[in-house]
């Protein structure tokens, strides 16, 4: 009973602009987004560094092709814990 209130205690709420952020990424899948395209949709880099430290959320880097060149991206996904915070509502 202690260990599931202490865990209650450590889920991380969230706010209107982060739910929504988090919903993004709900609903891209196991795909996730670039964060360019989550900068598109209004997402500030501060509130994606708050998701990624707070373990809501993932980040990794990965190889693309822009025309004829080689770059990378950011791709964030949603975790378990970014799950489960953004259905406690």
């Amino acid at each position: 009973m202690r260990l599931q209130f202490q865990k209650m205690l450590n889920r991380p709420k969230v706010n209107a602009d982060q739910r929504r952020a988090l919903q993004l990424l709900a609903d891209a899948g196991a795909q996730g987004r670039t964060g360019a395209t989550l900068f598109a949709y209004g997402v500030r880099i501060d509130m994606l560094a708050d998701l990624l430290r707070e373990g809501l959320a993932t980040a990794r880097r990965e190889p693309t092709k822009a025309g004829e060149r080689q770059i990378e991206v950011a791709r964030l996904r949603i975790t378990a814990a970014g799950r489960r915070a953004l259905n406690d509502g």
